[in-house]
């Protein structure tokens, strides 16, 4: 199994450009199972859980080829309507593809999603499942299967009752080629959300509200295939605001998008980060004594909790106690211990609130990634740790960022990627 070996205490400085969103990839994937008509990806990041998705495109009889930025999608001639267990095992968002092929084919059937630690058996599908229950599918669990039907699909009205991004997106996907209008309450706000809505708009979807509480779709019979530019990931951005922040490094940040990370960018305003921001870029200027600060993450436009575990890296770093209060994910906060193992001060109160106290000097260490923004973050510890730090498991890094590696090279790290 492949892994980093870091040399931490090493300046950086540079430039570096965010990638294509995960998040926004991930859901434009299953949409294509909506139409069938190709849809052209632009822009999209070469990381694992975007190969995972496309495989299982082709799984269900899509037909993709691969384009120099991105790759065409058609679905017209789908062959199966059961989501495999071994790709579904892989990928939390397999779950996006059940209300789409539900839609489209009438029936789907899918194990429970799997994924990383914190998403592997832990993360509930109940809104999934009550929200295609409410559009009026039949809803079977046998031989650790879920079996869904539905020879027509209905609108109806359904509240969230927990915000959810991707129960968000999943129910107005299936949403659109349900007859009548559905009414969907209390719907998350994020960008992602509101880049896909406008896609399906252009394509012959009738979505009205996305990025508000109360979105609106008007079923339509089918809707056409199109282009879609993957906006750049604001998770991303953030993660090289907090490497530039935590290493003190003049680092600037392109397709940066600030209307996006305004609560990353209020934070770092108050823990003393110096920076200027323009409307696709953004510049550390220094970190020197940072102050400590404690946050609770939100959904947007609250601080994320993807970010969450990079800033908990930053505030080793800074001068007082901050508590970090995780709201969304009960086990975000468990990959503290190994912070704590390379000499950082971290009391965890419970599952969901830790004190961070610094600054203190950190020293290499040999870890695990445990899951994807962990990972990251152990990345960003092995980079102001003194000495050196082996980071194992790093495929659950390679699932968000793409070629993090050389690209942080590329900023003068001393990363190495051993097979």
């Amino acid at each position: 199994m492949p892994k980093f070996i870091i040399e931490g205490g090493h300046p950086l400085s540079g430039t570096i450009n965010v990638g294509g969103a995960k998040n926004a990839a991930l859901k434009i994937i299953p949409a294509s199972l909506l139409s069938e008509q190709t849809i052209t990806i632009k822009n999209l990041p070469k990381i694992e859980d975007i190969d995972r998705s496309l495989e299982i495109i082709a799984d269900l009889g899509g037909q993709i080829t691969t384009t120099a930025d991105g790759c065409t999608i058609n679905t017209k001639e789908i062959t199966k309507n059961i989501i495999s267990s071994d790709l579904a095992n892989k990928l939390r968002a397999s779950i996006m593809f059940v209300g789409p092929l539900l839609a489209r084919t009438g029936t789907a059937s899918f194990p429970h999603p799997g994924g990383c630690v914190i998403g592997a058996g832990t993360r509930p599908i109940d809104l999934f499942l009550e929200g295609f229950k409410a559009m009026g599918a039949k809803i079977e669990w046998r031989d650790h299967v879920y079996h869904l039907i539905a020879k027509k699909l209905k609108a109806c009205e359904y509240f969230f009752t927990t915000v959810s991004v991707t129960g968000t997106e999943s129910l107005m996907m299936t949403a659109v080629l349900a007859e009548g209008t559905s009414i969907l309450k209390n719907c998350a706000l994020e960008p992602e959300i509101v880049a896909l809505a406008e896609y399906l708009n252009t394509q012959g979807a009738r979505i009205s509200g996305a990025g508000t509480p109360t979105i609106i779709i008007k079923g339509v019979k089918a809707i056409a295939g199109g282009e879609f530019t993957v906006m750049p990931d604001r998770i991303e951005a953030g993660t090289f605001a907090i490497v530039a922040a935590a290493t003190n490094s003049p680092i600037t940040i392109n397709n940066f998008r600030a209307e996006h990370l305004e609560s990353l960018l209020a934070v770092l305003t108050k823990v003393g980060v110096k920076f200027e921001s323009t409307d696709n870029s953004l510049k550390i200027i220094s970190a020197d004594n940072l102050k400590a600060y404690g946050l609770k993450t939100h959904e947007y436009p609250g601080f994320p909790t993807d970010l969450q575990s990079p800033y908990t890296v930053l505030m080793t770093q800074a001068q007082g106690a901050s508590l970090i209060h995780e709201t969304i994910y009960d086990r975000r906060l468990l990959f503290t211990d190994m912070l704590t193992q390379m000499g950082a001060n971290i009391i965890m109160c419970d599952p969901h609130r830790v004190v961070v106290s610094g600054p203190t000097p950190l020293t290499g260490h040999k870890l695990t990634s445990p899951d994807l923004r962990a990972g990251i973050s152990m990345v960003i510890a092995g980079l102001i740790a003194e000495g050196r730090t082996e980071i194992d498991n790093i495929y659950q890094i390679d699932r968000g960022y793409e070629n993090i590696d050389e690209r942080l090279r590329q900023l003068g790290a001393k990363i190495t990627r051993i097979e």
